[in-house]
C-alpha cells in the first residue's frame, strides 16, 4: 500500500500527542501524511502541534463536533490518491511495524476493507485491550480479549467482524463507499456501525495480531463531556433499530433488561446516566427506522452472515473476564 494517510481526531489530547506522534515517526513503513483534526481543544493542543510537529497537517474545528464528525472532517482532507486511511486515537502508541503489517494484510486481499491489530494496555502491555470486535445479536459489541492476559490465545490471524477505531486501517475506497462514520453516534459504536456497513457491502476485515498498539483504554473519554454509559445505551438502541431484524428482538430485549438491572444496582448515578442514554436513544429511533430501507436496498451480504449466531449470555459470550449476565 503506497499511500496511507493517518487521521487523528484530537480533543484535549495534548498529553498524549507526543507519544503517538513519536511512534508514528518510528514506523518502518512511513505514512505519507498525518492529519490531526483538533476538535476545538482548550488544552493548548494546537499550540503544541505548531511548535513541536509542524510537519503535521492540522484541521482546526472552531466548535466541538465529537469523535465521528471529527474523523469525517479528517477524511475530507485526505488526498484523492490515497490508498488507505489509518484512524488513530491520541492515547495510542504504535509498535514500529504496526503500519507495515497492517498494510500487508490490506494489500494481500482485494476484498479486505478494514484491518484490526492487537491493542494492549498502555500501562500494562501484558493485558489485552482489544483483539478485534465481535458484534452479537443482542446488540452488544464485544472487544475480544479485553482484560485477559496476552498469553497467546489471540495470536491467530484471520477474519473477524471489525476493528476498534482506536487504531485501525481502512481501504479508502471502502470508506468512501460507506460514507465514512455516522456522525449521529457522536462517540462510541460509530466504528461498529461502520464495520457493519462494510460487512453488508461485502468487505472483509482481517485481524493481524502481530500489529500491536498500546492503548490507554479510555484515556480520551474525559473530553467527551458525556458519560460513556449514556452514550453506549443511546447508540446501542440506534444501531439495533437501524440494522437488526425483528427476529432478534428477544435477544436485544434480554440485554436491555439486564443492563437496566445492572445500572439500578449501581445506585442513582449509574441509573440516571443509563436512563438518560435510553431516553436519547428513543428520541433518535425515528431517524434510525427511516434508514432501514436503505440498509436493505444496498446490502449484498445478509446480516445473518455478517453477525452470525453465537452465545449472547453466560461465560461463552466472550468479552471481559468477569463474564456476562
Amino acid at each position: 500500500m503506497s499511500q496511507t494517510v493517518a487521521v487523528v481526531p484530537n480533543r484535549n489530547g495534548a498529553r498524549w500527542l507526543p507519544g503517538l506522534l513519536d511512534s508514528i515517526g518510528r514506523q518502518t513503513l512511513p505514512f505519507t501524511r498525518v492529519i490531526v483534526v483538533d476538535d476545538a481543544s482548550t488544552d493548548g493542543s494546537r499550540a503544541w502541534l505548531a511548535e513541536h510537529a509542524p510537519h503535521v497537517q492540522v484541521v482546526a474545528l472552531v466548535s466541538q463536533h465529537r469523535f465521528a464528525a471529527a474523523v469525517n472532517a479528517g477524511l475530507a482532507a485526505v488526498p484523492a490518491d490515497a490508498d488507505a486511511v489509518a484512524l488513530l486515537n491520541t492515547d495510542v502508541v504504535l509498535a514500529p511495524r504496526w503500519h507495515e503489517r497492517m498494510s500487508a494484510a490490506l494489500t494481500g486481499d482485494g476484498r479486505c476493507g478494514a484491518v484490526a491489530g492487537k491493542l494492549v494496555s498502555l500501562h500494562d502491555p501484558g493485558v489485552i485491550d482489544d483483539a478485534g470486535d465481535v458484534l452479537r445479536r443482542d446488540g452488544v459489541c464485544e472487544q475480544r480479549g479485553r482484560g485477559h492476559a496476552d498469553d497467546g490465545r489471540f495470536d491467530t490471524p484471520g477474519e473477524l467482524f471489525g476493528p476498534s477505531a482506536a487504531a485501525a486501517l481502512y481501504r479508502r475506497t471502502a470508506l468512501t463507499q460507506a460514507g465514512g462514520l455516522d456522525a449521529r453516534y457522536g462517540a462510541y459504536l460509530e466504528d461498529v456501525d461502520l464495520a457493519l456497513r462494510l460487512g453488508l457491502a461485502g468487505w472483509r476485515c482481517r485481524y493481524v495480531p502481530g500489529a500491536v498498539a498500546r492503548h490507554a483504554g479510555g484515556g480520551s473519554t474525559a473530553a467527551l463531556g458525556q458519560p460513556v454509559a449514556a452514550l453506549v445505551a443511546r447508540n446501542t438502541l440506534l444501531l439495533v433499530a437501524r440494522y437488526f431484524p425483528w427476529r432478534w428482538a428477544p435477544f436485544v430485549l434480554y440485554r436491555q433488561v439486564a443492563w437496566l438491572w445492572h445500572a439500578a444496582r449501581g445506585g442513582r448515578g449509574p441509573l440516571r446516566e443509563h436512563l438518560g442514554g435510553l431516553a436519547a436513544g428513543v428520541a433518535g429511533l425515528p431517524s434510525a427506522w427511516r434508514g432501514r430501507r436503505a440498509v436493505r436496498r444496498h446490502a449484498v451480504v445478509p446480516i445473518a452472515q455478517v453477525v452470525p449466531a453465537r452465545p449472547w449470555r453466560g461465560p461463552d459470550a466472550g468479552g471481559h473476564p468477569r463474564g456476562h449476565a
